[in-house]
Protein backbone atom coordinates (compact mmCIF):
# COMPACT_ATOMS: atom_id res chain seq x y z
CA UNK A 1 0.00 0.00 0.00
CA UNK A 2 2.96 2.47 0.94
CA UNK A 3 3.49 1.97 -3.43
CA UNK A 4 -0.02 4.27 -3.50
CA UNK A 5 0.87 6.40 -0.93
CA UNK A 6 4.27 7.30 -2.07
CA UNK A 7 4.28 10.17 -4.61
CA UNK A 8 8.20 10.58 -4.36
CA UNK A 9 9.94 13.73 -3.59
CA UNK A 10 12.51 14.59 -1.11
CA UNK A 11 11.42 13.63 2.18
CA UNK A 12 13.38 16.69 3.61
CA UNK A 13 11.09 18.84 2.04
CA UNK A 14 8.35 17.66 5.01
CA UNK A 15 10.41 17.50 7.48
CA UNK A 16 10.15 21.08 8.69
CA UNK A 17 8.72 23.21 11.29
CA UNK A 18 4.79 23.50 10.85
CA UNK A 19 5.16 27.37 10.03
CA UNK A 20 7.66 26.70 6.72
CA UNK A 21 5.71 25.89 3.39
CA UNK A 22 6.12 23.24 1.13
CA UNK A 23 7.37 23.81 -2.43
CA UNK A 24 5.35 26.18 -4.53
CA UNK A 25 5.01 23.55 -7.78
CA UNK A 26 3.73 21.06 -4.86
CA UNK A 27 0.83 23.63 -4.17
CA UNK A 28 -0.23 24.50 -7.44
CA UNK A 29 0.00 20.84 -8.40
CA UNK A 30 -2.45 20.13 -6.00
CA UNK A 31 -4.88 23.36 -6.02
CA UNK A 32 -5.07 22.68 -9.85
CA UNK A 33 -6.74 25.72 -11.81
CA UNK A 34 -5.54 28.17 -8.94
CA UNK A 35 -6.81 31.43 -10.63
CA UNK A 36 -10.12 30.06 -11.06
CA UNK A 37 -10.76 28.43 -7.62
CA UNK A 38 -9.51 31.63 -5.88
CA UNK A 39 -11.88 33.46 -7.87
CA UNK A 40 -14.80 31.22 -6.88
CA UNK A 41 -13.30 31.07 -2.82
CA UNK A 42 -13.54 34.53 -2.73
CA UNK A 43 -17.35 34.21 -3.64
CA UNK A 44 -19.61 34.66 -0.60
CA UNK A 45 -16.73 35.53 1.94
CA UNK A 46 -16.60 39.42 1.97
CA UNK A 47 -19.63 40.10 4.46
CA UNK A 48 -18.69 37.51 7.29
CA UNK A 49 -17.29 39.37 10.11
CA UNK A 50 -14.23 38.89 12.01
CA UNK A 51 -15.55 38.22 15.61
CA UNK A 52 -12.67 38.41 16.98
CA UNK A 53 -10.37 35.74 15.26
CA UNK A 54 -7.83 35.92 17.75
CA UNK A 55 -8.18 36.63 21.52
CA UNK A 56 -5.47 36.43 24.23
CA UNK A 57 -4.73 32.43 24.91
CA UNK A 58 -8.17 31.80 22.76
CA UNK A 59 -8.05 30.86 18.83
CA UNK A 60 -11.92 32.01 17.79
CA UNK A 61 -12.19 30.14 14.79
CA UNK A 62 -15.04 32.16 13.47
CA UNK A 63 -18.44 31.55 11.55
CA UNK A 64 -19.77 30.60 8.67
CA UNK A 65 -17.69 29.33 5.66
CA UNK A 66 -14.37 30.64 6.63
CA UNK A 67 -15.22 28.59 10.23
CA UNK A 68 -15.03 25.98 8.21
CA UNK A 69 -12.03 26.76 6.84
CA UNK A 70 -10.51 27.82 10.38
CA UNK A 71 -11.61 24.43 11.61
CA UNK A 72 -10.01 22.65 8.34
CA UNK A 73 -6.79 24.43 8.83
CA UNK A 74 -6.29 23.97 12.39
CA UNK A 75 -6.43 20.25 11.77
CA UNK A 76 -4.45 20.19 9.00
CA UNK A 77 -1.37 22.01 10.81
CA UNK A 78 -1.90 19.67 13.60
CA UNK A 79 -1.29 17.35 11.29
CA UNK A 80 1.82 18.41 9.20
CA UNK A 81 3.48 19.15 12.37
CA UNK A 82 3.17 15.54 13.28
CA UNK A 83 4.19 14.03 10.44
CA UNK A 84 6.83 16.32 9.91
CA UNK A 85 8.34 15.56 13.21
CA UNK A 86 8.03 11.72 12.29
CA UNK A 87 10.03 12.04 9.17
CA UNK A 88 12.64 14.32 10.99
CA UNK A 89 13.35 11.95 14.19
CA UNK A 90 12.35 8.65 12.60
CA UNK A 91 11.09 5.57 15.17
CA UNK A 92 13.42 3.03 15.92
CA UNK A 93 14.14 0.42 13.24
CA UNK A 94 11.59 1.85 10.74
CA UNK A 95 11.51 0.40 7.67
CA UNK A 96 11.78 1.44 4.33
CA UNK A 97 8.66 0.99 3.17
CA UNK A 98 7.17 2.66 6.10
CA UNK A 99 9.54 5.40 5.74
CA UNK A 100 8.27 6.17 2.06
CA UNK A 101 4.48 5.99 2.90
CA UNK A 102 5.18 7.97 5.77
CA UNK A 103 7.05 10.50 4.04
CA UNK A 104 4.09 10.59 1.44
CA UNK A 105 1.53 10.96 4.17
CA UNK A 106 3.40 14.04 5.46
CA UNK A 107 3.59 15.62 2.15
CA UNK A 108 0.06 15.48 1.88
CA UNK A 109 -0.55 17.21 4.80
CA UNK A 110 1.75 19.87 4.26
CA UNK A 111 -0.07 20.29 1.11
CA UNK A 112 -3.65 20.33 2.98
CA UNK A 113 -2.40 22.98 5.36
CA UNK A 114 -0.86 25.36 2.32
CA UNK A 115 -4.01 24.95 0.38
CA UNK A 116 -6.60 26.03 3.31
CA UNK A 117 -3.76 29.08 4.45
CA UNK A 118 -3.85 29.98 0.59
CA UNK A 119 -7.36 29.86 0.66
CA UNK A 120 -8.42 31.72 3.45
CA UNK A 121 -5.78 34.36 3.24
CA UNK A 122 -7.05 35.26 -0.44
CA UNK A 123 -10.86 35.32 1.04
CA UNK A 124 -10.87 36.65 4.20
CA UNK A 125 -7.02 37.67 5.15
CA UNK A 126 -8.33 39.40 8.41
CA UNK A 127 -10.33 36.40 9.63
CA UNK A 128 -7.68 33.61 9.14
CA UNK A 129 -6.39 32.07 12.35
CA UNK A 130 -2.51 32.65 13.07
CA UNK A 131 0.00 29.55 13.01
CA UNK A 132 -0.46 27.12 15.67
CA UNK A 133 2.00 25.70 18.49
CA UNK A 134 1.64 21.83 18.73
CA UNK A 135 1.97 19.82 21.86
CA UNK A 136 3.76 16.65 21.21
CA UNK A 137 5.11 16.16 24.77
CA UNK A 138 2.84 12.74 24.79
CA UNK A 139 4.39 11.52 21.93
CA UNK A 140 7.06 9.72 21.70
CA UNK A 141 8.46 9.62 18.46
CA UNK A 142 11.32 7.18 18.87
CA UNK A 143 8.52 4.72 19.64
CA UNK A 144 6.92 3.19 16.75
CA UNK A 145 3.63 2.15 18.95
CA UNK A 146 3.59 5.74 19.74
CA UNK A 147 3.60 7.52 16.79
CA UNK A 148 1.36 4.99 14.87
CA UNK A 149 -1.46 4.95 17.85
CA UNK A 150 -1.13 9.33 17.53
CA UNK A 151 -1.65 8.58 13.79
CA UNK A 152 -4.39 6.77 14.29
CA UNK A 153 -5.79 9.21 16.37
CA UNK A 154 -5.28 12.22 13.90
CA UNK A 155 -6.53 10.51 11.37
CA UNK A 156 -9.56 8.78 11.80
CA UNK A 157 -10.34 12.56 14.01
CA UNK A 158 -9.62 14.34 10.58
CA UNK A 159 -12.17 12.28 8.78
CA UNK A 160 -14.70 12.08 10.80
CA UNK A 161 -14.26 15.95 11.22
CA UNK A 162 -14.58 16.36 7.86
CA UNK A 163 -17.75 14.58 7.11
CA UNK A 164 -19.06 16.20 10.31
CA UNK A 165 -18.25 19.63 8.65
CA UNK A 166 -19.79 19.07 5.73
CA UNK A 167 -23.42 19.93 6.37
CA UNK A 168 -22.00 22.99 7.82
CA UNK A 169 -20.77 24.26 4.37
CA UNK A 170 -22.94 26.52 2.36
CA UNK A 171 -20.36 26.93 -0.33
CA UNK A 172 -20.42 24.31 -2.79
CA UNK A 173 -16.73 24.85 -3.93
CA UNK A 174 -15.86 24.36 -0.02
CA UNK A 175 -17.62 20.90 0.09
CA UNK A 176 -16.04 20.09 -3.49
CA UNK A 177 -12.24 21.03 -2.06
CA UNK A 178 -13.14 19.10 1.45
CA UNK A 179 -14.89 15.60 -0.14
CA UNK A 180 -11.30 15.63 -2.31
CA UNK A 181 -9.38 15.92 0.92
CA UNK A 182 -11.34 13.80 2.98
CA UNK A 183 -10.37 11.24 0.54
CA UNK A 184 -7.04 11.90 1.05
CA UNK A 185 -7.35 11.43 4.71
CA UNK A 186 -9.81 8.38 4.37
CA UNK A 187 -6.63 6.45 2.45
CA UNK A 188 -3.75 7.69 5.15
CA UNK A 189 -6.32 6.37 7.72
CA UNK A 190 -6.69 3.27 6.12
CA UNK A 191 -2.79 2.74 5.71
CA UNK A 192 -2.31 3.30 9.60
CA UNK A 193 -4.81 1.25 10.74
CA UNK A 194 -3.51 -1.71 9.15
CA UNK A 195 0.24 -0.63 10.10
CA UNK A 196 -1.18 -1.44 13.40
CA UNK A 197 -3.92 -4.20 13.11
CA UNK A 198 -3.62 -6.02 9.72
CA UNK A 199 -7.53 -6.18 8.02
CA UNK A 200 -8.70 -3.29 10.70
CA UNK A 201 -8.70 -0.49 8.07
CA UNK A 202 -12.50 -0.38 8.01
CA UNK A 203 -13.24 -1.64 11.83
CA UNK A 204 -16.35 -1.28 13.14
CA UNK A 205 -15.45 2.20 15.34
CA UNK A 206 -15.01 4.02 12.29
CA UNK A 207 -17.50 2.28 9.93
CA UNK A 208 -20.88 1.42 10.60
CA UNK A 209 -23.24 -1.67 9.51
CA UNK A 210 -24.56 0.54 7.08
CA UNK A 211 -21.10 0.94 5.38
CA UNK A 212 -20.58 4.33 6.35
CA UNK A 213 -17.61 6.08 7.81
CA UNK A 214 -18.23 8.53 11.23
CA UNK A 215 -19.05 11.93 11.17
CA UNK A 216 -18.07 13.71 14.37
CA UNK A 217 -19.49 17.04 15.56
CA UNK A 218 -17.21 20.22 15.59
CA UNK A 219 -17.27 20.04 19.57
CA UNK A 220 -15.97 16.13 19.55
CA UNK A 221 -13.25 16.51 17.32
CA UNK A 222 -11.81 20.06 19.25
CA UNK A 223 -12.29 18.22 22.35
CA UNK A 224 -9.86 15.57 21.24
CA UNK A 225 -7.17 17.60 19.29
CA UNK A 226 -6.85 20.13 22.41
CA UNK A 227 -4.94 17.90 23.98
CA UNK A 228 -2.46 17.60 20.90
CA UNK A 229 -2.31 22.03 20.81
CA UNK A 230 -1.13 25.05 23.00
CA UNK A 231 -3.77 27.46 22.23
CA UNK A 232 -6.97 27.43 22.96
CA UNK A 233 -9.38 26.43 20.51
CA UNK A 234 -13.09 27.78 20.13
CA UNK A 235 -15.14 26.34 17.67
CA UNK A 236 -18.86 27.43 18.85
CA UNK A 237 -19.43 30.05 15.79
CA UNK A 238 -18.15 27.28 13.40
CA UNK A 239 -21.12 26.91 10.47
CA UNK A 240 -23.61 29.34 11.77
Amino acid sequence: MSKLLNSGGDEAEFAKPLYVPIKRRSFFMYAGATAGATALLLSGCGDDENDDVVQPGIVSLGSGDVGVLNYAYALEQLEAAFYAQVIATPYANISADERAALTAIAKHEAIHRDFFKAAITAAAPTMIIPGLTPDFSKVTFSDRTSVLTTAKTFEDLGVGAYNGAGQLIQNPTYLLLAGKIVSVEARHAAYIRDLITPGSFSGSDVVNASGLDQALSVATVLGAAQAFIKEKINGDNVGK
